[in-house]
């Protein structure tokens, strides 16, 4: 599946680095049914190539002619749209809704300095969290760590969410890429995998047994032949990686249970009926996993939704996995 939708500043930094100018365009406020949260980003090119989306696509091409023109004064713009109940379904809309919309090209002037974009892109690609913060009256910018981050900053980071803050500054959210790391590469993951790159995940395979974690059962994906407690050393799970182990084979299934309760990642999954779970737990108690531990586990692995097949089954993991993040 093609994720630039998810590369926009990568994108934007690639066409500015290549001399084709860019800018970005970025929801920063919303009122009403509006089609995209705050922080939903587009990436328009000199020659008006584009990439993401600031709307259900009823204003893109007014976006993409105010970028424009922004690239060749290095001036920003600070853009409302609004659509009527009666008229949105005619645009693009499912129902009516306010947005405003901010376009900053990157140099110039007044635009998003490229050496920021440079360091903001550099620190995605090595998963670290950062806030960018745009005074919307003075356009001083700010790239924040969560070290260096204020309390309401903070909060945003942890609950993914961008926005405006009291003093007019629009603070925009780039944490890292979610992962899924998936222990056992049996049928139920073939299902899961995809399911999970369209819902914004990462996805990571790993099974030591070559015959199933072959290419050839799963196509274009990221597969790690290595034991699994090696492979979640390397990995380093972290507050933004879910962990489901689906082997049913303790040999393979406690060693990474293991090695994901000793990290920070936001979920943890296991196959296995209510029997094997209590199996499953003895011997995490024996091998000295506290009851605190052990009650991070969701087991049997996935929201209770009548599954059957492989693939209703990788549906109701996802939903469990989703439900984790955004509910807690």
């Amino acid at each position: 599946m093609d994720n630039r939708h998810d590369r926009i500043a990568e994108i934007a930094l690639d066409w500015h680095r290549q001399g084709r100018g860019a800018a970005l365009a970025t929801v920063v406020e919303t009122w009403g049914s509006a089609p995209r949260q705050a922080g939903s980003q587009l990436a328009v090119s000199g020659t008006g190539e584009i990439m993401g989306s600031v709307s259900g696509g009823c204003v893109e091409s007014a976006v993409v002619t105010e970028a424009i023109e922004a690239m060749a004064d290095g001036r920003n713009r600070l853009l409302t749209f609004g659509v009527a109940d009666e008229t949105a379904f005619s645009v693009g809309l499912a129902c009516g809704g306010t947005i405003r919309v901010l376009v900053e090209p990157v140099g110039g002037a007044q635009g998003l300095p490229d050496t920021m974009l440079a360091d903001l892109v550099a620190a995605r690609a090595s998963r670290q969290p950062r806030a960018y913060g745009v005074n919307l009256s003075d356009w001083s910018r700010r790239l924040m760590s969560p070290a260096e981050a204020p309390e309401p900053v903070l909060r945003r980071l942890r609950l993914d969410r961008s926005g405006l803050e009291e003093d007019g500054t629009f603070i925009a959210v780039h944490n890292p890429p979610l992962r899924l790391i998936v222990v056992g590469a049996v049928h139920i993951a073939q299902a899961l995998l995809p399911m999970a790159r369209i819902a914004g995940f990462d996805p990571i395979l790993i099974d030591p047994r070559d015959a199933f974690g072959s290419g050839a059962r799963f196509p274009g994906e990221t597969i790690l032949h290595d034991w699994p407690d090696e492979a979640l050393a390397a990995l380093a799970p972290d507050a933004r990686t879910a962990v489901v182990t689906l082997t049913h084979d303790s040999k393979l299934d406690d060693p990474a249970i293991l090695a994901a309760l000793a990290s920070e990642c936001f979920y943890l999954g296991c196959l296995g009926s209510t029997r094997t779970h209590a199996k499953r737990l003895e011997r995490l108690q024996a091998a000295g996993v506290g009851a605190d531990l052990v009650a991070r586990i969701r087991a049997p692995v996935g929201l209770d939704i009548g599954a059957a097949t492989p693939a209703e089954i990788a549906v109701s993991v996802l939903a469990q996995i989703v439900e984790t993040l955004r509910r807690g």
